[in-house]
C-alpha cells in the first residue's frame, strides 16, 4: 500500500458550506476507491482582517478563523472524514503555497464565495493556483445565503449573563424550532479575560450537554464593535443579545439593541437575564464606556 492520499482544502468564510464539505467528501471516497493508501484531509483557513472597529484585535481574528477550521472540521467527521487543520497567511496563494512547501497534495480544493462577493475570485486566485502546481486543483462554489434553510446563523452576544438561565432557555426554544449553529462571543476588557473565558467554556459546555452546538469566543471589549466583526467572520442570519435589566445595563444605557436592530437587517432578540449563572454578585461599571463590562 502506498503512502496516504492527501487533499488540501483552502478557505476562509465558507470552510463550513455544505457545498464545500460535499466535495471533499466525495474526492476522499474517490480516492479510497482506487485502494493505493489512506485519505489523509488538511483544512487551511488565510484569516481576513475586520472590516469594522477603530482598533483590529489580531486574536479575535485569528480566534475567528479558528473556529471556522474547528467547525469545518467537526462537520467532515460527521461524514466519516477525519482531518486536522491550521490558520494560515491572510493571503491565500501564499497559505497554499506554504502549506505544499510542507507536504505533497494529491488533490486541492478551493472554496470561494460566488463571484460577486469573491475577492480571491477578482485575484484570480483560481487560476494562479491550477498553474503553480501539479495535481488538480477544483473550484467550489459556496453560496452561504443559499444554505440558510440547512440551519441558521445564530449570534449570541452576552459578557456576565452568559449563563443566565433566561438566556439557555432561549437558546433551547431557538434551537427546537429547527437547525441552529450558535456562535457565542463575549466582549470583555483585557484585564478580565480569563473569567470571561472561563464563563463562556461552561456555557459551551452546558449547551453540549444539551445537545446544543456552539463554539464561542471572547472578543473585542467594545459590544457593537464585537458583533459587526462577527457578522464578517461568521455570516450570521440573526442576533440574540443578552443584558441584565435596565437598571443594572450598560448595554442598554447605551442603546446596544436599538443600534444594532438600526445597523443590520438581521433579526434580534433580546433576552434579559435576572442572574449571570454564578453565585458571585456582577461588578458595576461605567455605563458611558465603550467595553463596559456589564451586559
Amino acid at each position: 500500500m502506498s503512502d496516504a492520499q492527501n487533499i488540501l482544502v483552502v478557505a476562509n468564510e465558507t470552510v463550513v458550506g455544505r457545498e464545500l464539505i460535499d466535495a471533499v467528501k466525495r474526492h476522499a471516497d474517490t480516492l479510497k476507491g482506487t485502494g493505493e493508501g489512506e485519505v489523509s484531509v488538511h483544512v487551511i483557513c488565510p484569516q481576513s482582517a475586520p472590516r469594522h472597529g477603530y482598533v483590529i484585535h489580531e486574536g479575535d481574528v485569528r480566534m475567528a478563523s479558528e473556529n471556522r477550521v474547528a467547525t469545518a472540521i467537526a462537520h467532515l467527521a460527521e461524514v466519516g472524514i477525519e482531518a486536522t487543520g491550521e490558520v494560515m497567511d491572510p493571503d491565500p496563494y501564499a497559505a497554499i503555497t506554504d502549506a505544499l512547501s510542507e507536504r505533497r497534495y494529491d488533490a486541492i480544493i478551493v472554496s470561494t464565495h460566488p463571484e460577486t462577493r469573491s475577492g480571491w475570485l477578482r485575484e484570480d486566485l483560481i487560476t494562479r493556483v491550477t498553474n503553480a502546481v501539479d495535481c488538480p486543483v477544483e473550484h467550489v462554489v459556496v453560496d452561504l445565503d443559499a444554505e440558510k434553510d440547512q440551519a441558521t446563523r445564530t449570534l449570541v452576544v452576552a459578557n456576565q449573563t452568559v449563563g443566565g438561565q433566561a438566556l439557555i432557555d432561549q437558546l433551547r426554544e431557538l434551537s427546537e424550532e429547527g437547525p441552529r449553529r450558535f456562535i457565542v462571543i463575549s466582549p470583555q476588557s483585557g484585564e478580565d479575560t480569563d473569567e470571561a473565558h472561563e464563563r463562556l467554556a461552561a456555557t459551551i459546555r452546558r449547551l453540549e450537554e444539551e445537545g446544543i452546538r456552539a463554539i464561542g469566543q471572547v472578543t473585542h471589549p467594545d459590544p457593537y464593535t464585537a458583533i459587526q466583526n462577527a457578522l464578517d467572520f461568521y455570516g450570521i442570519d440573526e442576533i440574540v443579545i443578552s443584558t441584565f435589566p435596565e437598571t443594572r445595563s450598560g448595554w442598554l444605557r447605551g442603546d446596544l439593541v436599538g443600534r444594532v436592530q438600526t445597523a443590520t437587517s438581521k433579526p434580534v432578540h433580546h433576552v434579559v437575564s435576572e442572574d449571570d449563572g454564578e453565585t458571585a454578585e456582577p461588578q458595576e461599571a461605567h455605563p458611558a464606556s465603550g467595553g463596559d463590562r456589564q451586559s
